[in-house]
């Protein structure tokens, strides 16, 4: 019989201390759960078209925030006698007259600078009024259904029926003086209906969940439900809708001061300075290129914005 040699444990029942610690040094880590957002940070920060235009965008905001920093050229004096529609000088990047000058003699580019702020404040307060409106109608109509939401539902067709840009035309010309917060009124008149829909189906979605009816059932509030479960868990869908539909509010500020009835001078901004520069088009294209650029290139980076938003937060697209 081969001898076997047993390891007898200590008379006080203790532990071997060091074996302890290496075997739990040798078990795996679980992985720390991660939520919805969580996921959605990670796969964003991976994501090129995110980075790109989170930079474009970011740009674009401390422009419009510090309009001094990149020009100290006023946008509104002009000079007929020397800079009439002078041609750019592409070689001296930043100077005054790098983008050459308006057929009112002023600096194209102290315009591009300090046009920021105003299509710039448009989109984002737009896009936070009709947030917050089209969220709220949406909530109610698709968490207490039946006869609010019937209202509520054929309300918001109405307004969906109109088309944007002619009844914020419509909306425009009741006004005498169109500011900045006139633009935007009449931009938030008519947008708020895509968000409704969006946060309505939603919201019908998230309240048939295992947590809402527990939190029911534990005689949770009405209020306590909408805003604590609902909306956090009903947000993704309106994020992506908003961030997307802030470029379009941007687009179509300047189309309505192109057709000259969103903003008007002495108020500086692109679509002001695309409808300055049809006058000289055939002549000093530069004028009416520069600006029309600026619209394009900030759309663009709110449109990648929110299609990466969308792509991190839609796990079907994953």
């Amino acid at each position: 019989m081969p001898d076997v040699t047993k390891t007898a444990a200590p008379a006080d029942g203790s532990v071997d201390t060091p074996s302890v610690v290496k075997d739990a040094a040798s078990a795996p880590k679980q992985e720390k759960a991660r939520s919805l957002w969580g996921d959605a940070w990670r796969d964003l920060r991976r994501n090129p078209y995110f980075i790109v235009s989170s930079v474009l965008i970011f740009f674009l905001l401390l422009i419009a925030a510090f309009p001094g920093w990149f020009t100290s050229a006023s946008p509104t004096a002009g000079d007929l006698v020397h800079h009439y529609v002078g041609k750019p000088e592409l070689s001296k990047i930043g100077s005054e007259g790098w983008l050459g000058y308006d057929i009112q003699g002023r600096s194209v580019y102290s315009r591009l600078i300090h046009g920021t702020r105003a299509s710039i404040m448009v989109g984002v307060a737009v896009t936070a009024i009709v947030t917050v409106i089209g969220g709220i109608m949406g909530m109610i109509a698709g968490y207490f259904g039946g006869a609010v939401d019937a209202v509520l539902s054929r309300i918001t067709d109405i307004f969906f029926g109109i088309p944007f840009l002619l009844g914020a035309m419509v909306v425009l010309q009741s006004f005498t003086e169109r500011t900045i917060w006139v633009v935007v009124f009449a931009l938030a008149f008519l947008g708020w209906t895509q968000i409704t829909r969006v946060m309505r189906g939603a919201v019908i979605t998230v309240k048939q969940a295992d947590y809402v009816h527990a939190a029911k059932a534990l005689g949770a509030g009405t209020t306590r439900i909408l805003f604590k479960h609902i909306l956090p868990n009903a947000m993704a869908p309106v994020i992506v809708v908003a961030t997307i539909a802030l470029g379009g509010y941007i687009s179509a500020e300047a189309t309505l001061s192109y057709l000259g009835l969103g903003l008007a001078a002495p108020t500086v901004s692109w679509g002001v300075d695309i409808s300055a520069g049809v006058q000289a088009i055939r002549t000093s294209q530069h004028i009416l290129l520069y600006p029309s650029i600026m619209v394009s290139i900030t759309v663009l980076a709110f449109i990648m914005l929110g299609e990466a938003v969308r792509n991190a937060l839609d796990p079907k697209l994953r």
